[in-house]
């Protein structure tokens, strides 16, 4: 392999003839052989936006000539558009701060700037494109630049999400189940009022995550090395995102503390603690479908899912609910690394977090694969399931707990003598009631009426 030799405050370093990255991203590779995950693709775009808005601040400054500021500019908008990302090549388990990734990206937009200013300009990573950067508050800044629409589209998968399980509960909501608690038989219950209930949940998941919005939007870019803002004019800082949010339509804000903004990823988790809290409720989502799902002659067989591959390689025509399975194991994920973020964010030491590129990488990678799983749950799985009205109705009616119905009207001992004789002789509820003429057939009709059976009565206490 052909090289070329560069020098840095340490001395010489070998890097490839052929590579766009410099002696800083050399020696990274050389220190960081851990895991071959390199900084995620929305954080190198969000890398490049910064860099731009400084490089467009530090010209409106003059502190960078007009011709460099374009040349920047240029290389920047081309990384953000997917060049050169072969690049960005340091693993995320390096240097603490992200000192090694940002520098990458220094060096790779000096060597494209330097290329579209005819090879002859001398740009310089540190002195021009970080210019008046330190990566203590450009890295940290690059995740929530990166995180923020992120977050906004997983916002959107959830409330198609909400609408599809809504679509649901007006669909199925005539449609009569039995209840369970405890995983035992309890009263009966709509499945539309089931659908529904988990439609709200994801409905209370959404305002959580738009809770988050606000504090992930707070940058501390300009801050340096400890946030003070040192060798920068005082209105750097607002330049930049006020280029920063022409550049990617958002609306990000000076932090009020930069140092606060330097050493905390308290944000960070907090956002992570929405999407577990989503995670959450889609897991239990999951779990229960699953169980009604069970089946089709050993399960529950109340509802069905929509096929979508064979469910064995050996059973022949069995079908599994595959979508449910994998939108759950990205659930567990999205749990395993918000522990990672959390232990992250406790790690700071005085006026520097050096966990920042794993809290980042984790971040981000919940946001995308659980806005993936619940695109993907929404349409190829919610939209498609059926009932089995005729079975749903048959459990309810032969419920034991339907024997709470008559607690009104004939006492909560004399009930349950009606529940264990109904379990015990294999009858059902209206059955036992009728041969211990404890109604009449007009009342056990009123009491039990599938269409009552799952709704508030008005009037006194055992006057159903």
């Amino acid at each position: 392999m052909k090289v070329r030799i560069e020098k840095d405050s340490l001395g010489e370093v070998e890097v490839p003839a052929s590579a766009c990255y410099g002696a800083h991203t050399a020696r990274s590779l050389q220190n960081f052989p851990i895991s071959g995950y390199t900084a995620p693709e929305e954080q190198v775009v969000a890398l490049s936006h910064i860099k731009r808005a400084c490089a467009r601040a530090n010209g409106e400054l003059k502190g960078l000539a007009p011709r460099m500021v374009k040349a920047i500019e240029a290389a920047c908008r081309e990384i953000a558009g997917g060049a050169l990302r072969e690049q960005m090549k340091v693993d995320i388990f390096s240097a603490g701060s992200g000192t090694s990734i940002n520098m990458n990206i220094n060096e790779v937009i000096a060597h494209r700037a330097a290329e579209l200013m005819g090879g002859k300009a001398r740009v310089h990573p540190n002195d021009h494109v970080n210019m008046g950067q330190s990566t203590n508050n450009v890295f940290p800044s690059s995740i929530r630049v990166a995180a923020l629409p992120m977050l906004r589209a997983l916002i959107a998968s959830a409330a198609r999400l909400e609408r599809a399980l809504r679509v649901n509960a007006r669909r199925f909501d005539r449609v009569i189940k039995s209840g369970r608690t405890h995983l035992q038989d309890a009263v009966p219950i709509r499945m539309g009022q089931v659908f529904g209930a988990y439609a709200y949940a994801i409905e209370k998941d959404i305002a959580r995550l738009k809770g988050k919005t606000g504090p992930l939007s707070e940058l501390g870019v300009g801050g340096n090395a400890v946030g003070t803002g040192i060798n920068t004019h005082a209105s750097f800082r607002a330049r930049i995102i006020r280029n920063l949010n022409r550049e990617t339509g958002e609306r990000y804000r000076v932090t009020k503390n930069g140092v606060e903004a330097t050493h905390n990823l308290t944000d960070l988790a907090d956002t992570s603690s929405g999407i577990v809290s989503l995670a959450l409720d889609v897991q239990r989502i999951c779990t229960d479908l699953m169980l009604m799902a069970s089946g089709p002659n050993t399960g529950f067989d109340e509802i069905r899912l929509p096929p979508v591959e064979p469910g064995s390689s050996i059973m022949p025509g069995k079908i599994n609910p595959s979508i449910l399975e994998s939108a759950r194991m990205a659930c567990l994920k999205a749990h395993g690394n918000h522990q990672t973020i959390v232990m992250a964010a406790q790690s700071a030491h005085l006026e520097l977090n050096t966990t920042m590129p794993v809290a980042g990488f984790c971040l981000l990678e919940s946001l995308r694969i659980m806005r993936a799983a619940l695109d993907n749950l929404a349409e190829r799985c919610i939209s498609g399931i059926t009932v089995n009205r005729e079975k749903c109705r048959r459990y309810a009616m032969q419920s034991p707990s339907l024997a709470a119905f008559l607690n009104p009207l004939i006492g909560y001992d004399r009930a349950a003598q009606v529940a264990k004789q109904a379990v015990r002789e294999g009858k059902t509820v209206p059955e036992v009631v009728r041969e211990r003429s404890l109604l009449t057939g007009k009342e056990i009709a009123r009491v039990f009426d599938p269409k009552t059976l799952t709704t508030p009565y008005k009037g006194k206490p055992g006057a159903r």
